[in-house]
């Protein structure tokens, strides 16, 4: 342990010899700091109970400076020597990182500084370690993202952000329920894993001796519902793909899905850019956000182009061509010796046609082949009637009008279990199938990457800046690599 850690542990320890809780149990009748600085200047003059997290503090002797810090703001506290017990227990045990609990009176100092003049208090809270000195301009992010209850209360636009995530979500649910759709819950336990093509998190039930998969989509489940009578639903809740991380994936993420009945893939299409444009017109200024260097105006029409004519556009290919295609594949190093012609073009899609789609983008008519659970074109049975919508290059949507027909949807999953594909089902969903042998109505369906969203709606480059705990690597906890060595002295 180190000197400082020491230090606090032995402040914690005479704490508890004098008597003192170093950790009681309630601070009640607290009042917020914003609702305390908004009554400064009352008269007569108010008291006020508040609490929070010590981040300063000047000793003069007689008088003592604490900054005391809530989510709701920061006031400064003043502890004259005349409040005895306080002002002893503030200048011998109190650190910065210590929550602190006091009662006085409201105003101003001679500087003019909304403050309060305490005259009681307690220690609530003894921390053992330190804020680490300068954190606010640490360049180790890895840091940050580990230690993220640090982040929070160190830099609090860190803490803004993580509040406009919510808000964000609360004006989705909104604005989803405002429309007639009806938040639902479904299983995050699967028996089979389907409704993506994504590699899945394996888990086992000891009870039922069973093995169960994490889901990587509610697709299929939510569709039941609409089996079921309900026509209009949405679940936001965590997905889990066994896959990579990068700045725009993390193997846990909350994703949107929602279930229209007796509509197609054209109204699911309307119905999402409705609702970016509607987040957009709320959380961005002038509906505009700044990726990076990028400034990208998220109103309404959205461009809508078809998958077939943007790979001739970009790849300079003819998407027909097979051999063609897998040539461009060996040129962009895509190891396409195994894959089927479907799965090659989206390679070569994703290389050669995302990294431009930058304003906000409808792809339309995705090849049936890679999109099991789609209904297909009639005037064209080749293509799906799919969409995906990109934003800066990202994949932020994905929809389709819904395969209803149960006999088409058998015949692909059987075909899907025959691939050996370790992205898709390894056997076929029948009580699915079972639900579709009932009879579904016509539908739409959309999945939004929550997290994605977030990332354009407030100019995040990294999906890891809109999850409060991003999926790491473990270090060692004491003293290693990766953590906050208790060394620094934070005054």
């Amino acid at each position: 342990m180190s000197e400082l850690f020491d230090e606090r542990r032995n402040k914690l320890l005479s704490l508890r010899k004098e008597g003192i809780d170093p950790f009681p149990r309630a601070f009640e009748n607290r009042l917020p700091i914003a609702a305390a600085l908004a009554q400064v200047d009352s008269e007569p003059k108010v008291r006020a109970r508040v609490a929070g997290r010590v981040m300063r503090r000047r000793n003069f002797g007689q008088l003592l400076f604490v900054d005391l810090v809530d989510q709701s703001g920061r006031l400064q506290v003043m502890v004259q020597k005349q409040a005895l017990r306080l002002h002893d227990c503030v200048r011998r045990f109190l650190d910065d990182g210590d929550f602190l609990g006091v009662e006085g009176s409201l105003g101003r100092s001679k500087t003019g500084e909304p403050s309060l003049f305490a005259d009681s208090g307690e220690i609530l809270s003894k921390a053992l370690r330190p804020v680490p000195e300068k954190w606010h301009g640490l360049t180790d992010v890895e840091l940050r993202y580990r230690h993220r209850y640090v982040d929070l209360f160190a830099n609090p636009e860190v803490r803004r952000s993580f509040e406009f995530r919510s808000r964000v979500i609360a004006d989705l649910r909104s604005i989803l329920q405002q429309r007639g759709f009806l938040e639902v819950e479904t299983p995050i336990l699967h028996p089979i894993a389907g409704g993506a093509l994504a590699r899945p998190f394996i888990t086992h039930h000891n009870t039922l001796d069973m093995r169960l998969f994490l889901r990587i989509a509610p697709e299929l489940y939510l569709k039941r519902l609409i089996v079921g009578g309900f026509e209009k639903v949405f679940e936001v809740g965590r997905v889990f793909r066994n896959e990579g991380i990068s700045p725009r994936h993390n193997p846990e993420f909350t994703m949107l899905e929602l279930y229209w009945a007796y509509v197609d893939y054209r109204a699911i299409m309307d119905l999402t850019e409705e609702i970016i444009v509607d987040l957009a017109r709320r959380h961005c200024p002038d509906s505009r956000t700044t990726l990076g260097e990028r400034s990208i105006v998220l109103a309404a029409p959205f461009a809508r182009r078809r998958y077939h004519e943007l790979i001739s556009e970009h790849a300079l290919i003819d998407p027909s061509d097979s051999e063609a295609v897998r040539r461009k594949a060996r040129a962009l190093d895509i190891d396409e010796r195994t894959l089927p012609d479907a799965k090659v073009l989206n390679e070569v899609f994703e290389e050669t046609v995302e990294p431009f789609l930058i304003a906000p983008t409808f792809v339309t008519h995705y090849p049936a082949a890679i999109c099991p659970l789609a209904k297909c074109s009639a005037e064209e049975p080749e293509l799906a009637e799919r969409f995906e919508l990109f934003i800066n290059g990202w994949e932020i949507a994905n929809a389709f009008s819904e395969l209803n027909d149960p006999l088409d949807q058998r015949r692909r999953f059987e075909d899907q279990v025959r691939s050996k594909d370790p992205e898709v089902p390894g056997e076929v969903d029948e009580d699915y199938l079972c639900a579709l042998e009932h009879g579904m109505p016509p539908a739409g369906g959309l999945g939004i990457g929550i997290d994605r969203l977030l990332m354009v709606l407030g100019g995040f480059l990294s999906i890891r800046d809109t999850i409060l705990f991003p999926l790491r690597r473990p270090l060692a906890s004491d003293g290693g690599e990766g953590t906050i060595a208790p060394s620094v002295d934070p005054s």
